[in-house]
This record gives C-alpha cells, structure tokens and sequence, in this order.
C-alpha cells in the first residue's frame, strides 16, 4: 500500500518537538504533522494534546519529491458539513429598506453622496482640532498667557 495524499492511516508518535510530531506510519515510513494540524483550536503547546508512543489517526495532506510526508491529525477527524448559508433577500440591495430600524424616519431623504460627507467631516474635524488647541495651549502657557 502506497502513501497517497488523501488517505487516512493509523500511526505512532514517535517523537514530538516544539514545530510538530513525527509519527511513523505502516511500512516503516515517517511523517510529520505540524503544530497547525493537531488540533482545530490554537495549540501553544504540542505535549499538551500529544505523547509518544501515541496510536493516531492521520490523513496524508501532501508528499514531497524528497520523500517528506505532511500529515494532518485534524482533517483526519470526520466532521459533519457545516449547515448552509440561510437565503439572501430576494430584493436587490438598491431596493432594500434603508436605515437598518435604528431610528431613521426620514426614508424619502437622498441619501447624503460623498462630497457632502466628505464636507460634514472636515467641519467636524476642525472644530474638534481648534477646540483641543485652545485647550492646550491655555494649559502650556502660550499666546500671552501670565507666566508666574
């Protein structure tokens, strides 16, 4: 029986470093399953979910030319499909209702375009920028502030 990137095989955690475990596989064959492929969840700390001497389940995600095998403990592990994505609205988004029901009344308005946005910001921003000035500069003494 060949490794072919896809099976899934029984193997033995021969040893483990701080990147991944090796675990050799039948035939004799050794594989490595990187830190990444252990667990679905983050995995800080290898020796936490694996010892040696370990029987585990591996699926063959990739074979090198050199001979290196690229094992997975992960995607070993059947899990059933994720459910489906409920239905988007029918209505093209240019026809859907505006303003989320946060309040907004004024659904007739036109909606603001981007220089008119764009306008509100910078008046907004400068009266926020001159108003932090007159305070810091009240504070540090300056534009003839008494000095004692």
């Amino acid at each position: 029986m060949s490794i072919e990137v896809g099976s899934k095989l029984q193997g033995k955690v021969t040893g483990i470093t701080n990147f991944g475990a090796f675990v050799e596989l039948p035939e004799g064959s050794t594989g490595l399953v990187h830190i990444s492929e252990v667990a679905d969840n983050y995995v800080k700390d290898i020796n936490d979910h694996l010892k040696v001497g370990d029987q585990v389940e591996v699926k063959v995600i990739n074979v090198e030319k050199d001979g290196k095998i690229g094992l997975s403990i992960k995607k070993a592990v059947d899990r059933p499909e994720r459910p489906a994505r409920p239905e988007r609205s029918e209505r093209p988004y240019s026809q859907r209702p505006r303003g989320g029901g946060r309040g907004n009344d004024n659904r007739n308005a036109r909606p603001e375009n981007f220089e008119s946005k764009m306008a509100k910001f910078l008046k907004d921003s400068e009266d926020r920028l001159s108003s932090l000035k007159r305070n810091t500069e009240s504070k540090r003494g300056g534009r003839g502030a008494r000095r004692g």
